[in-house]
């Protein structure tokens, strides 16, 4: 049995004005959900507890809860309860969610072993440039920037994937990545006791903006954008062969090797090899680079 629960605030996690009361509900639930496929588990039941603005509207209310029913029904995950109340100054979502893997196959941060090959899903990174469309005075014009807003607004957890890699046997630790590729790995290296080396140039990266965003730029994002929902992952490179190029939509890409001792390094896009520092998203740092 998996266990998880993760809370939604008002002000930290999603922007009161700007985040349509769909999207708070759909990503309450898949902030859990992308815990459970982490783990490689089947999500089932979540318990909902919601403190509602007391100048919120009946309407918006509505829209919550049609959005988190909308995807607890694509997952196939039941509603089982919750607590509701009001909340004087600003809204709060806290979801319970549990889930199931068969026996011996839960995926944790702790299995990663020297050799192994440094693994994502999807690209990094397109989540916090959606943040920023959003929080801009200009709405979103361009193709890639509305994909991206959509991105943050309605992430999509990885479930099929999870569990494909822990069905398979493929994974040997694995994390989805919330707060940024580079604070990420640090937590996984740091629970394997291991160091690692990724390959800037292949870190899969979003489209560039008119030109606006130099892929230096984005590799930032990508590092510390956080948000983005995706699978980061270990394999066995006797098992690399069997690692499937997409699943669950999306590309499956190698970017590094993890490796002895506690080091944890990047060869940057002109070939230098530099510290990676764990710069991401932390709620108790007093300076973050991804904020609502």
């Amino acid at each position: 049995m998996i266990l998880t629960t993760d809370l939604m605030v008002e002000g930290v996690h999603f922007l009161a004005r700007r985040t349509p009361p769909l999207s708070v509900g759909h990503r309450a639930l898949a902030r859990g959900l992308s815990d459970v496929a982490a783990m490689g588990g089947m999500p089932r039941f979540a318990l909902v507890s919601l403190a509602l603005r007391r100048s919120s509207s009946s309407r918006w209310l509505r829209d919550f809860y049609r959005g988190l029913r909308s995807l607890a029904a694509k997952f196939k995950v039941e509603i089982v309860g919750g607590d509701t109340t009001v909340s004087p100054y600003a809204t709060m979502v806290d979801v319970v969610l549990v889930g199931e893997v068969k026996a011996g196959r839960a995926v944790r941060r702790s299995g990663a072993r020297p050799g192994d090959r440094i693994c994502v899903s999807g690209e990094l990174g397109a989540s916090a440039l959606g943040l920023k469309f959003l929080r801009s005075r200009s709405p979103a014009k361009s193709a890639f920037a509305r994909a991206a807003v959509r991105r943050h607004l309605y992430p999509t957890p990885r479930c099929g994937l999870g569990q494909l890699l822990s069905r398979r046997r493929l994974a040997t630790s694995m994390m989805d990545i919330s707060d940024g590729l580079a604070l990420d790995l640090h937590r996984l290296c740091e629970a394997s006791g291991v160091g690692a080396r990724i390959d800037a140039s292949r870190i899969p990266l979003p489209g560039r903006v008119a030109n606006t965003l130099s892929r230096a730029d984005l590799l930032q994002t990508a590092l510390e954008g956080g948000e983005d929902y995706e699978l980061l992952f270990t394999v066995s490179p006797r098992k690399t062969t069997r690692l499937p190029s997409r699943a669950d939509g999306v590309p499956l890409v190698e970017i590094g090797e993890i490796r002895k001792g506690r080091r944890i390094e990047m060869v940057g896009l002109t070939g230098k090899r530099s510290i990676l520092p764990a710069a991401g998203y932390d709620h108790f740092r007093k300076q973050n680079s991804r904020k609502s």
